[in-house]
């Protein structure tokens, strides 16, 4: 039974994660950049002033004391974005790969920055308001509240994969949001400190247990402080690393452009890589990476106090350029810019993933076991605060899925939900279960299918969106006059331009 089962999920597999639905992915970001007109590289500035910049001047806070603030929903959907994959996916896709690798993967990442950010757009538009006053969305919202209210074939569409969409969600966040995170974390603090699994299991079970207990805004007011820190933890170490091997940085980027076309020229095929190798696990790994496309983000997003849908889709340009353009950058020339005591690339030594990692930082921070400790904290903080994003993404899959059950019923279900998450915690890092992972990996790559249907069709509400917001800000208007939606006058009022 389970040798069945698990064939038949290499096979769903390939195809979720393969060459198809890749170019799918990367296809439909440049399909959105050309209608847009480029807004992710023309507007980037612009991005950058109306996220990180109004975040630093404090002018993100929440008014109305139930949602959270645009800053605190983009720190929870980059919580759960910058994972393991961030420090091990980068070293898998260079040594099959090459490092021609990361080319591609900046590919990927370019196109995808637009495609988060209609993601979020769209869940914004579409997004609901709970019983206790509170918004909820995602792509089972656009699907359902966009598609599913368009005449004949595409509405039906809309509706049935939206529930395909959350029935994926569901599942796939106790396995690549849960099980799979907890047993990095559990294996990398035995490995360093010598922690029994056991022990860590017990005090991160009980750690994200507190933290998940408040909802959304509890779950936000952990990530908006972890993920700053640890994502400059990270990059100030990987930068070091990088410039006490500087003279290897040249070498580096040029092996980067020439990989990604001429394999054999930079080493690559004295192991085998092909230029097809070189695109398709830059391409899998960079949308792995950032999770654009896969919808995942947009449900975190939704939560957001602001009122304008492409306000908070900047936040989208924002995390994608984060995530690819810097952290997995920073991984990749780490790697790139190592050489053995013999002067031969470290990339070739025929390590992979964490122990590649591992190996690079150790040989440029050899002291005091500093590249373990940096590399076993980047996993602990990283793998952390994915299982905190994807808590909330199950939550909000689950109760989309039994939204018709009553008030008291959904209720009861969502501590059961949290309960069941937080006892898995504790079994991922004491388990293998590598059947689990195997599905829990395909479902989170089924889950960008009808994502991708419903950005593909509801992309010229996206168009209109972005039109109607950048007129607007010419004219010095605010931003959602002329705006289709329930708005208020309330609503429209306070995306006015500050005097």
């Amino acid at each position: 039974m389970v040798e069945t089962l698990m064939n038949l999920n290499t096979t769903v597999n390939g195809f979720v994660w393969g060459p198809i639905t890749l170019l799918l992915l990367v296809g439909l970001g440049y399909y959105l950049t050309i209608r847009t007109k480029g807004l992710q590289f023309r507007k980037l500035g612009f991005v950058f002033k109306r996220t990180l910049g109004g975040a630093l001047k404090g002018n993100a806070a929440a008014k109305d004391g139930k949602n959270i603030t645009p800053f605190q929903a983009m720190a929870t959907a980059l919580a759960s974005t910058i994972g393991t994959g961030n420090i091990v996916g980068i070293a898998t896709a260079i040594t099959v790969g090459g490092p021609g690798a990361i080319f591609w993967m900046w590919v990927a990442a370019a196109g995808g920055m637009v495609t988060k950010f209609a993601e979020i757009t769209l869940a914004m538009k579409y997004r609901e308001k709970n019983e206790l006053g509170m918004y909820t969305g995602g792509p089972m919202f656009y699907l359902r509240n966009g598609l599913g209210k368009m005449p004949g074939w595409r509405g039906s569409l809309g509706k049935i994969l939206a529930v395909l969409f959350a029935f994926f969600a569901a599942i796939a966040c106790f396995g690549i949001g849960n099980l799979t995170q907890g047993n990095s974390i559990a294996d990398s603090i035995h490995t360093t400190f010598g922690v029994p699994t056991t022990i860590t299991g017990i005090v991160l079970a009980i750690l994200v247990g507190l933290v998940i207990v408040g909802g959304i805004n509890g779950i936000a007011k952990v990530t908006e402080k972890l993920v700053p820190f640890m994502a400059i933890f990270y990059i100030v170490f990987a930068l070091l690393v990088i410039i006490l091997q500087y003279d290897q940085i040249p070498h580096a980027i040029q092996s980067i452009f020439v990989g990604a076309f001429n394999p054999e020229a930079v080493g690559g095929g004295a192991v085998g890589i092909t230029i097809g190798a070189a695109i398709q696990f830059g391409i899998a790994r960079g949308v792995f990476a950032n999770e654009a496309g896969l919808g995942s983000a947009p449900i975190a997003h939704s939560a957001s106090s602001t009122k304008d849908p492409i306000e908070q889709g900047l936040w989208g340009v924002f995390e994608v350029f984060t995530v690819s353009f810097v952290i997995c950058t920073m991984t990749a020339l780490v790697i790139l810019t190592s050489v053995d005591g013999n002067g031969n690339p470290m990339w070739l030594s025929g390590l992979n993933g964490a122990p590649l990692s591992l190996a690079c930082f150790n040989g440029a921070l050899p002291w005091f076991d500093m590249g373990n400790i940096v590399v076993t904290l980047g996993i602990i903080m990283f793998a952390l605060s994915t299982l905190l994003g994807w808590c909330y993404y199950g939550e909000t899959a689950l109760g989309f899925l039994f939204r018709k059950a009553s008030a008291g019923v959904r209720r009861f279900m969502t501590i059961v939900y949290r309960c069941l998450y937080v006892v898995i915690v504790y079994v991922g890092c004491n388990g293998g279960l590598e059947v689990i992972w195997s599905v829990a990996d395909t479902f989170n790559g089924l889950m960008a299918l009808p994502n991708l249907v419903g950005l593909a069709l509801l992309s010229g509400v996206v168009f209109k969106e972005v039109k109607r917001y950048f007129n607007n800000i010419d004219k010095g208007l605010p931003t959602l006059t002329g705006a289709d939606g329930d708005y208020s006058e309330e609503d429209i009022a306070s995306t006015a331009p500050k005097a």
